[in-house]
């Protein structure tokens, strides 16, 4: 099993720091890092090497926590626990920031957009999530504050097409936002996890949402449609999100990060252990109770925490993680 998660490369990304997350743009060919020395860095290949192409070095006074690539491309966003997210322009290789929003009371935990790329959600450790729309004239206008979690708002995710936006929380808690006349409304609460969410990932399809948590599991949580077949009750026209799975007994601490991959359906995770794990959906198993084989399990995948694991878009296989020791890494995975 071993064997089935092979290190391309390692790179020195944040010395002295923590390499807090990754992100690929939507082409694959490039890779943002951030972390504790407030700057980004900006990944790409040169040969069989991957070297450092810019550092984004301007736009925060604190640890840069998150970032995230618009759907086009062209805009990078970082989240900061200065309170800030910056909206980065690509001119070639060059970024320069472009917006700085402003309006969260401290850190700012997570940014993601849309895939229309017409908006962009926010959240931070003031227990909101923030929803901002993006005109053509690349101005942002908040158009809703979110109060619905009572703690820390660690992570925000997007459906992979549609305009659905799940947040999970040091309250334990998942919960799943969509627009209702003109505004953003909370309509479901997923519960389940005993300790702090820390990360969301959609599958492809975007009908499951996979949750990961302080208490060592992953959850999986599948949508239900008002009139489902399986008779799984709904309020109204709202669909029902049911945890139809439990990944469990495979973490001994933490775990901080989850990516399911777009083009393959693996789970990868990303643990305070120092390791990384990924997971097969077992083909023959029942899409109502599926079950997940663990397929690779790399015990020093890093020196400390692992902290984030992303899959690559375009590549499959190709996974990047990184962790508090500074440092990325690219990982081939082949399933066994």
């Amino acid at each position: 099993m071993k064997d089935s998660l092979v290190l391309l490369s390692r790179v020195a990304a944040h010395p002295d720091s923590r390499c807090w997350f990754l992100a690929w743009n939507p082409a694959g060919t490039l890779l943002a890092s951030c972390g504790g020395d407030r700057r980004i860095r900006i990944w790409g290949t040169e040969g069989d090497s991957w070297v450092c192409k810019s550092v984004l070095s301007e736009g925060h006074q604190r640890t840069v926590r998150k970032v995230a690539w618009s759907p086009c491309g062209n805009y990078l966003a970082s989240a900061s626990f200065d309170a800030t997210t910056c909206i980065w322009k690509k001119h070639q290789d060059d970024f320069e920031c472009v917006t700085t929003l402003e309006g969260h009371e401290n850190e700012v935990k997570s940014v993601a957009w849309a895939p229309s790329g017409n908006l962009l959600a926010t959240c931070s450790r003031d227990k909101s999530v923030w929803v901002w729309e993006v005109d053509e004239e690349d101005e942002y206008e908040c158009v809703s504050v979110l109060n619905s979690h009572t703690q820390d708002v660690k992570h925000v995710v997007w459906h992979p097409s549609q305009e659905l936006l799940a947040s999970a929380s040091y309250d334990d808690t998942v919960k799943l936002y969509r627009e209702e006349d003109d505004d953003w409304v909370c309509f479901a609460t997923l519960e389940g996890h005993e300790s702090t969410v820390w990360s969301l990932a959609f599958d492809p399809s975007g009908q499951r949402l996979a949750s990961c948590s302080d208490d060592r599991t992953v959850r999986i949580w599948r949508q239900y449609l008002p009139g489902n077949e399986q008779g799984v009750a709904c309020s109204g026209s709202d669909p029902t999100w049911k945890c139809i799975c439990t990944l469990s007994g495979f973490h001994s601490r933490t775990i901080y990060d989850v990516s399911w991959c777009q083009l393959t359906g693996a789970l990868a995770t990303a643990c305070g252990d120092d390791a990384i794990r990924v997971f097969e959906e077992d083909p023959s198993s029942d899409p109502q109770q599926p079950t997940f084989s663990l397929t690779a399990h790399l015990r020093q995948a890093h020196s400390q925490d692992v902290n984030c694991v992303t899959w690559n878009p375009k590549e499959p296989g190709l996974l990047a993680s990184c962790s508090d020791d500074g440092e990325v890494a690219f990982w081939k995975y082949h399933r066994p």
